[in-house]
């Protein structure tokens, strides 16, 4: 939905299980209407307003929709619920809900050409429905997973190759489309600092192969995750204006909160036990008293090795996990949530409105989260919705 001028508004639909495209449609028709619905009765937006659909598309679903005359009939069925898709989540490859995702998550990388192909049929479909006014997004990792050792050659190629083909696309089009890569702990490049550096070495690389660096700064940018950034314990607006000062493009913001609490001992752990679940990779970051960062990759090795270890947890200390929870909701104490990190991207959003116009709410983990925190998802997805509203009109005040 049009939240100003500039910014456009949206849930990402990775939050539905699904993994061809008949069930991801199937999806739209049986929740994402529900949940528009829903946004027009408990606010004062006008019934007949357009409705902005995220659209998560893995790799099988995209190439089915691209077959036969599916896209044509999308197409019009956007038209006659009166919605748009604007932007798309091209970060999970394949299956995404019951089944084993942690690292997996990353494969295949940007090292691979599935990966590369996989992103170009993204591209492909957003040219086709993204509204020229708005154009189109296409979000994805951070080139790999640290634990890859991943070489960074291959991915330039490949990434290089994907901006050639949105350059294209968006003069064919006549389409504003990027990508945008998503920062997030552990992966190739996870902070403000290590993404300058990711893509002023992407810059460099391509100048040494007297390639057109201009496609670059214009198609290929940066998803900020305010759930990841929160989580490395970085300042929201300084973050965003280091990126901007470097010329990282933003692509797309997206709204989601991480699990924090403070603690003094390991024992102050224990209330993160029922965001233990197999599904997930659930990356713990720790400051402690020093000040000093400590990264571990999944919750359950963290506990494992903090319980083994209790001698190197310096307290007072804070501890925050990638666990996305809802915007509009904290767990019980002593658990909180990274939200003021959601709320200052929103305040930095509306004095720079140039800065991304698109605006998208993440959390994807309603399938697994504990009993406490469970409602039913098209009024999760709806109260997500109010809340964000509500502090976007707060900050235009």
């Amino acid at each position: 939905m049009k939240l100003s001028s500039e910014v456009h508004l949206s849930y990402c639909t990775n939050i539905h299980p699904a993994e061809t495209w008949d069930e991801t449609f199937s999806a739209l028709q049986k929740h994402t209407l529900k949940v528009r619905d829903a946004v027009f009765s408990d606010s004062n937006l006008h019934e007949a307003e357009p409705f902005a659909i995220g659209l998560r598309l893995s790799a099988n679903a995209a190439e089915q929709l691209l077959e036969e005359d599916r896209l044509d009939n999308f197409k019009q069925w956007l038209d006659q619920e009166s919605c748009y898709v604007y932007t798309i989540n091209g970060f999970p490859y394949g299956a995404f809900h019951d089944t084993r995702v942690k690292e997996q998550v990353y494969a295949p990388d940007w090292t691979t050409s599935d990966r590369l192909s996989y992103t170009l049929n993204l591209f492909n479909i957003i040219a086709e429905l993204a509204p020229r006014s708005i154009g189109g997004s296409v979000s994805t990792l951070p080139g790999s997973f640290k634990e890859f050792q991943a070489d960074e050659t291959l991915i330039f190629k490949h990434l290089y190759a994907c901006a050639q083909h949105i350059a294209l696309l968006s003069d064919q089009y006549e389409k504003d489309l990027h990508l945008g890569l998503e920062p997030e702990p552990l992966g190739h490049f996870e902070n403000t600092q290590e993404s300058i550096d990711f893509f002023n070495r992407l810059h460099q690389w391509a100048a040494s192969q007297q390639l057109p660096t201009d496609i670059l700064t214009k198609h290929l940018g940066l998803n900020y995750d305010t759930c990841h950034f929160a989580l490395e314990f970085e300042n929201c607006s300084d973050a965003l204006t280091r990126l901007s000062e470097a010329k990282i493009r933003i692509s797309k913001i997206h709204l989601s909160n991480a699990l924090a609490i403070k603690i003094n001992s390991v024992a102050d752990l224990d209330p993160l036990l029922p965001f233990d679940e197999p599904t997930y990779l659930h990356q713990l970051i720790l400051k402690d008293a020093n000040g000093a960062i400590t990264r571990f990759k999944d919750l359950p090795l963290a506990l494992i090795q903090l319980q083994a270890h209790p001698q190197d947890l310096l307290s007072p200390a804070e501890c925050r996990v990638h666990f996305h929870i809802p915007l509009y909701d904290d767990p019980a104490p002593p658990l909180g949530s990274t939200r003021t990190h959601a709320e200052e991207a929103l305040t930095y959003l509306a004095e720079h409105p140039e800065l991304c116009p698109h605006l998208e709410m993440e959390t994807y983990t309603w399938g697994v989260l504990p009993d406490s925190l469970q409602i039913p998802i098209e009024k999760q997805l709806s109260k997500e919705y109010l809340w964000t509203l509500t502090h976007w009109q707060q900050v235009q005040r």
